[in-house]
C-alpha cells in the first residue's frame, strides 16, 4: 500500500518558497468528486482519465512517506497563525512574512466559542472571519491546514468550547455522550458547509488540504474508560461523511481509525511513527517556543534545537511539520485560557506584533531552503532512507535512488541523492567520513547535503544576524497639543463599588460555584457577608480552594492580595471593629481550565473561609449567610465604551484619584506616528483590564515575573540536550507592562483609552511604546555552509554575512567589527589573537547609511594578505540601527 497521501486541484508552480495556486472558486465543481479507499484513494480532481484510473484503482505502489499534492510528492513547512490572534489588517504581512520564510501551509485552529458565543447565533466578523482569513492564505498562494477540533486546547479560555455548551442539560465533554455530539457535529458541519459554499476545499480549487478533527484526546483519553474508543470512532465517522474531499487528521491519536491520519505534537518527532504503514508521518505541533504565564519568567527555545528537531524529523521520513506557533500574536479580550498571560507572543519566528525574530525566522528560512533543495532525492525514494551509523551519536540518513546493501553502493548507483548526517551527542563535535570526504558536526546538531557531497547547512551554525529589540515609549502629541511621554493628560476616574452595586444572591451553607453564576460574562464576583464581633482586634482571614485569585476588603477599605498566581490558600490579616463588620472577597478567574478531561466540570471561587486568632477562638465562616454580585457595576454600565463613559460622573483635575484600588480611568489619545507596532506601557498600573475604543486588548498584571518552582533565576542556555519549557527563560524580576494595541484600531486622533485597575496604579504615568530594532549583530565564519539558494557542486563560492535594520531604519553606526579570530557573543564581541586592521572601515564603508547589507566572508575583503594564514577565521560584527531620515 502507498504511504503517499493525494490532494488535488491544484497548482504548483516553482521559483520560490511559496506555493502558487489556480484562481479559487473559479471553474470548481459544484461537488467533490469521490473515489473509495480512504486515505489510499482520496478525492481525484481536474485529472485525465487514465491518471483517475491509476490512481483510484490503486494500481499506483509509492511507499515515499511523503504528501501527494496534484500528483506530485511534496514535503512541507507549515505555521500555526491563529486568526483571533491578530487582526484582519495584520493578517496579509503575516502571511507574507510567512511565505518569505519558507511556510508552504497556514495551520489555524477554528474556535468555536467566537464564532457561537451563544448558541445559535454565529459571528464570522472581524477577527472572527474565518473565511476571509483562509483567502488570504489562498491569495499568497499558500495552502491551509484547518483544525476544526472543536476542542482547540491552545491556551484558549475553556478550550475554545463556548460557554453555553456547559449548560445544555445532560452534557458531558469529549466522550460516548448523546448530547455533546449533537452538538459538536452541528457545529463542524458549520464550518465544513461554510467553507465549501466558498469553494475553499482543495477539491473545490480552494486552499484547505487537511482538515482536522478532536485534537490530543489520546493524552486524555484513559480518563474516560470504555467510553473514549466509540467517542473516537463516532468522530471520526462524523468527519469522514463530510465529504471535505481531504484529509482528515487526529492529532496525538495512536488508535486514529484506519482512514483519519494519527500525528504527532511535541519538541520532538522524529522518532514518531503513523499506526499505519499507507500513513504520512506528520508533525502537527512543533512547540517553537512556549506560552507565558502570569508572574513567570519567558520562556524561549533556541533555534540551535528548533532547526535540529526538524531536520531530524526529515531525515528519517517526515513529510509535514508544522510550527506552533509561527506567529503567536495576543489574547485579547478574556480570551487566554487559566493563568495565561495576555501575550502569546511562544517565543516564535514572528514575534507578537509580527515583526521576524531574528535569529530564528532567517535560520529556519534558510532551513526550509536546503530541505527544499532535497526534495527530489526524497521523493524519488522508494521506501525508507539508507541508515547508517558513522561512529558514535553518529549517522547518517541518505535518499536516493540507488539500491545496494552498503552505504557506497547506494550513493554510487543513486541519480540523484541527498543525506542528513547527524550529530545527537551534546558535548562535543564530532568528524565522521562520508561518501569520501570528512565532515564535522557540532554536538546536537544535523548538516544537510543535497547532493551527498556539499553542506548547505547545519542546524547549529547560525550566520543570520541577531536583531535586538526594545519597547521604546513614543514622545509624541497628546490630545492637549503637548509633547510628552505620557498617552494622554486629562486623565478621569470613577470609582466602582465595593461590594454589592444592584441583584444580588444570598445563599448559605456552603459557597457557591463562581462559574456558574457568572457564566463566563465577567472575571469578577463579589462575595460579602458581614461578622460581628465583641471587641476590636487583627485577624487572619483564611480562605480555602481559591481559584483562581482574590481582592480582599473589610468595612469597605481594601486589606490586601495573594502577590502570586494559583495560590490556593490565601492568609489575609485584617483589622475587625467592635460591632458588625463587612467582609468583602472580589473573586476573579484567570480564564477558564483549556487543557485536560471534564472541562464541564471545573469550578471556581472559594471553597472555604475562616476568620483565625479572635479573642474568642476561630470562627468558620463557610456555612453563614454570603451574598453574591456578579460582575462589575462599571462593566454593566459599558464604561469602556463611548456610550457608555457617558453615563456617570467622572472626576478629573486635582480630583483625580490615583494608587486606589476599584477605579476606572479614562484619556482621550492620538495614534503616534509612523507604521511601527504599537504597545500600552502599564508598568505603574497593578492588575485590571484594559481597552481602546470599546475593544479590550487584554488583562493585564504587572507581577514580577520569578522562575516556577523547582527553578531560578539563572538565564544562561544550552541548546545542546532535549529542550523543556524551562531550560531557557528571561525576564527574572521584570514586570510585566507591555500590551499590544493593534494600530488598526486607532484613529489619528480622539481615541478613547478606558483603564479598570483592582489594586491601586498611577495613570498618568501610562505611555504609548514601539517596538524598535536597537541593534544588530551577525558572527560568521569562512567555512559556515554556503546558503541553500547556491547548492551544488560549487564549493567555492563564500558564505555572506548580512544585517538588516528593517524598513524605516538604517545602520548609524558600528559597535564592533573584526574579521579574525573574535569570540563572544552579541554585545559582548571581543577580538581575538588575529585581527584584520581594515575591518571596521570595510564594513563601515559597505553598511553604515544603509538599512540592508551583504558582506562576503573572506579575507580579501578586508586585507591585501591573509592576516592569520593557517587559522580558521571569522567575521563578527555589532552594529547600531535609527530612524531613517532625510538629510
Amino acid at each position: 500500500m502507498k504511504r503517499d497521501m493525494e490532494v488535488t486541484g491544484l497548482q504548483d508552480n516553482e521559483g520560490h518558497s511559496g506555493v502558487d495556486m489556480a484562481p479559487f472558486g473559479v471553474g470548481a465543481d459544484d461537488g467533490p468528486d469521490n473515489c473509495s479507499g480512504g486515505i489510499d484513494q482520496m478525492v481525484m480532481h481536474e485529472l485525465n482519465s487514465a491518471a483517475r484510473a491509476e490512481l483510484c484503482g490503486g494500481t499506483a505502489h509509492i511507499h515515499s512517506p511523503a504528501l501527494l499534492l496534484d500528483g506530485k510528492r511534496r514535503f512541507l513547512q507549515s505555521g500555526s497563525i491563529h486568526y483571533p490572534r491578530s487582526t484582519p489588517q495584520m493578517w496579509p504581512g503575516l502571511i507574507d512574512l510567512a511565505k518569505k520564510g519558507g511556510i508552504d501551509v497556514i495551520q489555524t485552529y477554528v474556535f468555536w466559542d467566537g464564532h457561537e458565543p451563544m448558541k445559535g447565533m454565529y459571528n464570522f466578523s472581524g477577527r472572527y472571519d474565518i473565511v476571509k482569513f483562509v483567502k488570504v492564505v489562498a491569495a499568497a498562494g499558500l495552502y491551509v491546514n484547518l483544525r476544526i477540533g472543536p476542542y482547540v486546547c491552545a491556551e484558549w479560555d475553556f478550550g475554545g468550547f463556548p460557554s453555553w455548551l456547559a449548560d445544555v442539560p445532560g452534557i458531558e465533554f469529549r466522550t460516548d455522550n448523546e448530547p455533546f455530539k449533537v452538538e459538536m457535529e452541528g457545529f463542524t458541519k458549520t464550518i465544513v458547509s461554510l467553507m465549501k459554499e466558498n469553494n475553499l476545499f482543495a477539491t473545490q480549487g480552494g486552499p484547505i488540504i487537511l482538515a482536522q478533527i478532536e485534537n490530543e484526546y489520546g493524552n486524555i483519553d484513559n480518563a474516560y474508560g470504555d467510553a473514549a474508543k466509540p467517542y473516537i470512532s463516532w468522530a471520526a465517522n462524523m468527519a469522514l461523511g463530510l465529504e471535505t474531499g481531504v484529509p482528515w487528521i487526529m492529532c496525538q491519536q495512536e488508535d486514529a481509525p484506519a482512514d483519519i491520519i494519527n500525528t504527532c505534537n511535541g519538541y520532538y518527532c522524529d522518532e514518531f511513527t503513523p499506526n499505519a504503514h499507507n500513513k504520512p508521518k506528520m508533525w502537527t505541533e512543533n512547540w517553537a517556543g512556549w506560552f507565558r504565564n502570569w508572574g513567570r519568567k519567558i520562556p524561549h527555545r533556541p533555534v540551535e534545537d528548533v532547526a535540529y528537531a526538524v531536520a531530524r524529523f526529515f531525515a528519517k521520513g517526515g513529510s509535514f511539520q508544522n510550527y506552533y506557533m509561527y506567529h503567536g500574536g495576543t489574547n485579547f479580550e478574556r480570551t487566554a485560557g487559566e493563568n495565561i498571560a495576555t501575550s502569546y507572543d511562544y517565543d516564535a519566528p514572528l514575534d507578537e506584533y509580527g515583526q521576524p525574530r531574528e535569529p530564528k525566522y532567517s535560520h529556519l528560512k534558510e532551513l526550509h531552503l536546503a530541505i527544499r533543495a532535497c526534495e527530489p532525492a526524497l521523493a524519488i525514494t522508494n521506501g525508507d532512507p539508507f541508515n547508517s551509523s558513522l561512529g558514535v551519536n553518529t549517522e547518517a540518513h541518505v535518499y536516493g535512488d540507488g539500491n545496494g546493501n552498503s552505504l557506497e553502493e547506494f550513493i554510487s548507483s543513486s541519480t540523484v541523492c541527498a543525506a542528513f548526517l547527524s550529530n545527537s551527542g551534546t558535548s562535543a563535535p564530532a568528524t565522521v567520513e562520508f561518501n569520501g570526504s570528512s565532515y564535522e558536526l557540532p554536538a546536537w546538531s544535523v548538516s544537510i547535503l543535497p547532493n551527498c557531497k556539499n553542506v548547505v547547512f547545519n542546524t547549529a551554525k547560525v550566520g543570520t544576524q541577531t536583531a535586538v529589540k526594545k519597547m521604546t515609549q513614543i514622545k509624541g502629541a497628546g490630545s492637549d497639543g503637548q509633547h510628552s511621554l505620557a498617552v494622554g493628560s486629562g486623565w478621569e476616574s470613577w470609582q466602582e463599588p465595593v461590594s454589592k452595586w444592584g441583584e444580588t444572591i444570598t445563599h448559605s451553607g456552603g459557597f457557591l460555584d463562581q462559574l456558574n453564576l457568572t457564566k463566563a460574562t465577567s472575571d469578577y464576583l463579589w462575595i460579602t457577608t458581614s461578622v460581628k464581633v465583641s471587641t476590636a482586634s487583627t485577624v487572619t482571614l483564611r480562605l480555602n480552594g481559591v481559584k483562581d485569585t482574590v481582592h480582599i476588603f473589610v468595612n469597605g477599605a481594601y486589606a490586601g492580595s495573594p502577590t502570586d498566581i494559583s495560590v490556593p490558600t490565601v492568609e489575609q490579616t485584617v483589622s475587625l471593629r467592635q460591632g458588625q463588620n463587612s467582609i468583602a472577597v472580589l473573586s476573579m478567574t484567570l480564564g477558564r481550565q483549556n487543557y485536560g478531561p471534564f472541562l464541564e466540570k471545573e469550578v471556581a471561587g472559594i471553597a472555604e473561609a475562616e476568620l483565625v486568632g479572635l479573642p474568642t477562638g476561630d470562627l468558620n465562616l463557610t456555612n453563614q449567610q454570603w451574598e453574591y454580585q456578579v460582575g462589575l457595576k462599571g462593566e454593566q454600565l459599558r464604561l469602556y465604551a463611548e456610550d457608555g463613559s457617558s453615563s456617570v460622573i467622572w472626576q478629573t483635575g486635582t480630583a483625580l484619584t490615583v494608587r486606589q484600588p476599584l477605579y476606572w480611568y479614562k484619556t482621550m489619545i492620538d495614534a503616534p506616528t509612523g507604521n511601527g507596532p504599537v504597545a500600552l506601557d502599564l508598568g505603574s498600573m497593578g492588575k485590571g483590564m484594559a481597552g481602546i475604543n470599546g475593544i479590550s486588548i487584554g488583562r493585564y498584571w504587572t507581577l514580577k515575573q520569578q522562575p516556577s518552582p523547582g527553578s531560578d533565576c539563572t538565564e544562561t542556555c544550552d541548546y545542546r540536550g532535549s529542550y523543556f519549557s524551562d531550560k531557557c527563560t528571561t525576564g527574572c524580576g521584570e514586570t510585566a507592562r507591555w500590551y499590544h494595541v493593534p494600530r488598526d484600531w486607532l484613529w489619528p486622533t480622539g481615541n478613547l483609552l478606558v483603564i479598570f485597575e483592582e489594586t491601586g496604579g498611577d495613570p498618568t504615568r501610562v505611555s504609548l511604546g514601539t517596538q524598535l530594532t536597537e541593534k544588530v549583530c551577525a558572527h560568521i565564519s569562512e567555512s559556515h555552509p554556503v546558503a541553500p539558494s547556491g547548492y551544488g557542486d560549487n564549493a567555492d563560492s563564500h558564505p555572506l554575512m548580512q544585517l538588516d535594520c528593517s524598513p524605516g531604519y538604517v545602520i548609524s553606526q558600528l559597535n564592533f567589527a573584526s574579521y579574525g579570530t573574535p569570540s563572544g557573543k552579541c554585545g559582548s564581541f571581543r577580538k581575538g589573537s588575529c585581527h584584520g586592521l581594515g575591518s571596521t572601515e570595510f564594513i563601515a564603508k559597505e553598511c553604515v547609511g544603509k538599512q540592508y547589507c551583504t558582506v562576503s566572508v573572506t579575507w580579501e575583503k578586508f586585507e591585501a594578505a591573509d592576516p592569520c594564514p593557517g587559522l580558521a577565521k571569522s567575521l563578527a560584527v555589532e552594529a547600531a540601527c535609527a530612524v531613517y531620515t532625510l538629510s
